[in-house]
């Protein structure tokens, strides 16, 4: 069985990323679920409410569409695409998986896309079948890296979030690399801590992988005190990518 994913960092050193499963996928689940079913009826009762006019939650007499159009629908909106709209907004995190100390990423070990985070939504409906999604959970038992349907139709992996922790000798940037994602940490802290040991070609050639790769393209003509500045800004600067 498969353990964990390996990356390739820019300093040549892989990044290994334990891979998370059955049991922290459904208890991220279980949290999500209970927040996203409280947000819709929170919606639906408040809707109902002022639509209403009066104590009650029930539809006006007659089709109106309107009603349904601003209580129903919203409602049902903030339920089917919770984790669509999370996972993006969080990049491939939601407080469920937070909870759980996991994150979605992409083979290579980077924040999912748009349209990745949507196929593997999208396939929830398979996966839940028959109830209590049995057709997930026995994918995710069955599969080497633990994935379910929506997982495989998308490229994406859940892992946990702790794996790119720095080594005890990197604690000095700690802190700023937890800011990263799982692998821009890692790599981030790694080029900080090695760059003493680096030639001056190295340090520049690595420095600007690491920024290009990660947003933040290095100054054209910039020295190595410039890029190593540019590297710890960028480390302090990202806020958490969950």
């Amino acid at each position: 069985m498969s353990s964990g994913l390996s990356v390739d960092s820019v300093t040549g050193i892989d990044v290994s990323l334990p891979l998370a499963g059955p049991g922290a996928r459904a208890f991220a689940f279980l949290v999500d679920w209970h927040i996203r079913v409280i947000l819709a009826l929170a919606w639906f009762v408040v809707a109902a409410l002022v639509y209403n006019g009066r104590l009650s939650l029930a539809p006006p007499p007659g089709n109106d569409a309107r009603w349904f159009g601003a209580v129903l629908a919203p409602a049902l909106a903030i339920y089917l695409l919770y984790h669509f709209v999370v996972e993006l907004a969080m990049h491939g995190c939601t407080p469920g998986k937070r909870t759980a100390g996991v994150r979605i990423v992409t083979r290579q070990g980077g924040a999912p896309s748009a349209g990745a985070l949507l196929a593997r939504n999208a396939f929830r409906v398979l996966d839940s079948l028959p109830l209590f999604y049995g057709v997930g959970l026995i994918a995710v038992i069955m599969t080497r890296e633990h994935v379910r349907i929506g997982d495989m139709a998308a490229g994406t992996l859940l892992v946990y979030e702790d794996a790119a922790a720095p080594a005890p000798a990197a604690l000095a940037v700690a802190n700023s690399a937890a800011a990263l994602d799982a692998v821009g940490a890692e790599v981030v802290a790694e080029l900080l801590e090695r760059w003493p040991t680096l030639t001056p070609q190295s340090r520049e050639r690595l420095a600007r992988q690491a920024l290009a790769r990660y947003g933040a393209a290095g100054t054209p003509g910039a020295g190595e005190a410039a890029l190593h500045a540019q590297l710890e800004h960028l480390a302090r600067s990202r806020g958490p990518l969950q």
